[in-house]
């Protein structure tokens, strides 16, 4: 197990030692400092993604919004006039 996993498995036997309100609020700023120190620990594992990489996929999710945005436009205006022909072809059969 790594230490991460342990430390969670001994605060989680920790917080169900005491399920009183009391034990809920005395086990508070332990559990406080464990979750910070385990936030430090993630942290420490993250990285940036070079420049390069953050320009070509905001070039693709700009492409990617624009295709979108043209293909639901198609879509409403051929809607749109399909119901606007089947109103106009139901009001002039009376």
């Amino acid at each position: 197990m790594g230490v991460e996993t342990k430390r969670m498995a001994k605060a989680m036997t920790a917080a169900t030692g005491d399920d009183s309100f009391a034990g809920r609020i005395k086990s508070w700023p332990e559990r406080i400092a464990n979750f910070y120190r385990d936030v430090r620990t993630e942290m420490k594992k993250v990285t940036a993604p070079p420049l390069k990489e953050v320009q070509a996929t905001t070039v693709v999710v700009i492409v990617t919004v624009f295709l979108f945005a043209g293909y639901f436009w198609v879509v409403d205006v051929a809607l749109g006039h399909s119901i606007d022909y089947m109103f106009r072809y139901f009001t002039h059969l009376h």
